[in-house]
């Protein structure tokens, strides 16, 4: 996709502030409020920009334990592990992935026991290993202009 200077700096401010008026966003790109409005319009339409969304924290909501669950899934076992396991709420991030193991789950959890029954269910549909986030020093990184 052909993205010129203006519409990297547009997705960067937008990135670390996805709040920010379409005034504001142009005074910063130094274009008219019109033209700024227009390109995150094209930038949206072309599917660049794909959500605005709150980054909230899931130790203050209750959620103090995140771990990282690796699952081997079993082929036969693949559709209901998608209905059933990635339907649970405290999975907030799955990744189909190559290698040893067939999912990267990323999830969060109120306390040990709920973790344990999430692995329990996991076991259902093959193999599993569980490592506890103790600390997440890069999460959301945006996404920068490779040139």
């Amino acid at each position: 996709m052909d993205l010129d200077e203006l519409d990297w700096r547009i997705l960067d401010l937008l990135q670390q502030d996805g709040r920010m008026t379409f005034t504001e966003l142009a005074r910063r790109v130094n274009l008219s409020a019109p033209a700024t409005t227009e390109r995150v319009r094209r930038l949206e339409q072309l599917g660049v920009i794909t959500g605005y969304a709150a980054v909230v924290d899931p130790q203050l909501l209750g959620l103090p334990i995140q771990a990282i669950v690796r699952v081997r899934v079993r082929s036969l076992d693949s559709p209901r592990f998608r209905e059933r396991l990635l339907a649970l709420p405290s999975v907030c991030d799955a990744d189909h992935v190559t290698g040893d193991d067939c999912w990267l789950l990323r999830v969060r959890c109120k306390s040990m026991a709920e973790l344990e029954q999430l692995v329990d269910n996991a076991q259902q549909y093959g193999e599993t290993t569980t490592s506890l986030v103790f600390s997440s020093h890069v999460r959301n990184r945006p996404v920068s202009s490779p040139g």
